[in-house]
């Protein structure tokens, strides 16, 4: 006999949701097989079998508060005997803490599935609005499982394939540009708006969410936000692309996409201006003699941000290979918090969704962020001469009080200049 337990949160972290069991008692296991879910305010944690055997018993129910290493059930041998399934009652108050109300039907079978819902499919369809009746369902008893509430609202992450398959936020489309913003498909939530007589409906933020919500308020109470704007023309950047982008698959198997140009000129500038790279702490500044870069991603479960590690030593191949793995993880439900702690500067991509210009926060206790916007052919005066080029808004968020704007400016100029001469990232010049 084993018991199930929860892993082991980051300190930062105290305890977590139990989102779903994916087996129930009764139902063989094999060791490593996933058994049940837990959402913490960062990421989704998978709980694995330590053993073969029999699920036994299950100590906690979905939508249960859990805290770091609490037992969760136990697993026996094959002849083991389960224990009773938890009570109802505690079912049925899970169910009634859901607010939201689910859509009515008229057809027995579809409200039969209806009122089969699992905690954490009537989780999905009242976040989502969406109506199980028009749910595919592919549960052994007709059921709607988790799996088909997450097809059904178009779940994974918000941000787009990119052409450069390797970059979640990187800039793609047409020419080795951004796409316009037109012609960008709509990424908004697949929620279904309730009908009748000015309606509403009450959804409760999710654990991730919530967390997001109190960091970026507590980032506004605290830091002195400053942004300062610059424009770069990328037509340097997309013609080295496109003059080595076959040669560079060849040899790397992966696509040379702009974010690694763009987080190896950060690099460069946080070399130039150390105190981009600090932290406030008290009434002390933190200078750190690292580069871990977090390349921020809209999912579906709300902004993560996985960190690539020590910049200033990976190659352009070896970012484009890291940020490919963090997407496949990301779009699995699979990024750890591991992936996700530390960092030193983040980057931003409003550009993927057509976003002009913005003013990204600062991920706390980092004290500068980079947003990058969508790129987009303008007249400019080059030699005296007007031409059309494709030009690419900047912005630098800063925490004024350690970065001065002078120092702020200097910054973006310097990323401004390594975009529009990439062979100095090569050289380092």
């Amino acid at each position: 006999m084993a018991d199930i337990k929860v892993p082991v949160f980051s300190e930062s972290v105290s305890e977590g949701t139990l989102l779903t069991w994916h087996k129930k008692p009764g139902d063989a296991v094999k060791r490593g097989e996933v058994l049940a879910e837990i959402e913490t305010d960062k990421v989704v944690l998978e709980v694995t079998a330590q053993q073969d055997g029999v699920l036994t018993a299950i100590a906690k129910n979905e939508g249960d508060t859990v805290l770091s290493e609490e037992v969760l059930g136990t697993v026996g041998d094959a002849g083991s005997a389960p224990a009773a399934t938890p009570a109802p009652a505690a079912e049925e108050a899970s169910a009634a803490a859901q607010p939201a109300q689910l859509p009515q039907t008229s057809a027995g079978n579809e409200a039969t599935r209806r009122d089969d819902l699992s905690p954490a499919v009537r989780k999905i369809v009242a976040e989502q609005g969406l109506d199980p009746a028009r749910i595919p369902a592919s549960g052994p008893r007709g059921n709607i499982t988790k799996a088909d509430a997450v097809a059904a609202a178009q779940g994974g992450l918000t941000y787009q394939g990119p052409q450069d398959a390797a970059a979640p936020v990187g800039v793609q489309g047409a020419a080795g540009g951004q796409q316009p913003a037109a012609s960008i498909p709509a990424q908004a939530p697949a929620v279904q708006v309730p009908q009748g007589a000015r309606p509403e409906q009450r959804v409760p933020m999710t654990r991730i969410r919530q967390r997001i919500s109190e960091r970026l308020k507590e980032v506004q109470n605290t830091a002195a936000l400053l942004t300062t704007f610059n424009e770069v023309n990328m037509k340097p950047a997309m013609d080295l692309r496109k003059k080595y982008q076959d040669q560079f698959v060849a040899k790397h198997g992966v696509k040379l996409g702009f974010m690694s140009l763009f987080v190896r000129a950060a690099t460069e500038a946080l070399k130039a201006f150390p105190v981009v790279n600090a932290s406030v702490e008290g009434k002390d500044i933190i200078y750190h003699g690292y580069y871990d870069v977090g390349i921020a991603v809209a999912s579906d479960r709300g902004l993560v941000v996985p960190i690539l590690r020590d910049t200033d030593q990976m190659s352009l191949a070896g970012i484009e290979k890291e940020i490919a793995g963090f997407a496949q993880k990301a779009k699995g439900g699979k990024l750890t918090l591991e992936d996700m702690s530390g960092g030193t500067f983040s980057i931003t991509n409003g550009g993927t969704f057509g976003s002009m210009m913005s003013t990204p926060i600062i991920n706390a206790p980092q004290s500068a962020i980079l947003g990058m916007h969508n790129i987009i052919e303008r007249p400019i005066a080059q030699n005296g001469q007007v031409v059309i080029a494709p030009m690419m808004y900047l912005a630098l968020s800063y925490d004024h009080r350690i970065i001065d704007g002078k120092e702020a400016v200097q910054f973006l100029v310097t990323i401004k200049n390594l975009l529009e001469d990439p062979a100095r990232i090569l050289l380092e010049l």
